[in-house]
């Protein structure tokens, strides 16, 4: 089982590592939307691999580099987080409950819960 608490510590090691960095080469530290742009620009990654391991792209070693591109986007998900001062355990656990609500409740006939928009998915 993984330790979010772990995961946490050892993400905001290498911001502080990136903050560093930039401090040394005169540039100034990342913010959210920073981390947020990285996010996006990562999931773009992803899509491009997860498109190649389709057969819709060209690509090398595709199962080594998904791995990199979903850990890429793990740790500016937890970086944003903090940044933010998000609790993501206990908004995970919320949200997870949520979604188990909404899906059971489809399954005991209430499908207009089933049908939400597709933002309820996000």
């Amino acid at each position: 089982m993984v330790d979010l608490a772990v995961l946490v510590e050892r993400a905001d090691e290498i911001r502080r590592l990136y903050d560093e960095q930039n401090r040394r080469m005169g540039r100034h530290s990342w913010g959210a939307a920073e981390y947020a742009q990285g996010l996006v620009a990562d999931v773009g990654d992803l899509v491009k691999l997860i498109m190649a391991r389709n057969g819709f792209r060209d690509a090398d070693d595709i199962d080594r580099r998904i791995e990199h591109e979903l850990v890429d986007c793990l740790w500016s998900v937890l970086v944003l987080a903090r940044e933010l001062d998000v609790d993501l355990e206990a908004g995970f656990k919320r949200g997870m409950d949520d979604l188990a609500q909404r899906i059971t409740g489809v399954n005991q006939g209430r499908g207009d819960a089933a049908q939400g928009d597709e933002s309820d998915r996000s």
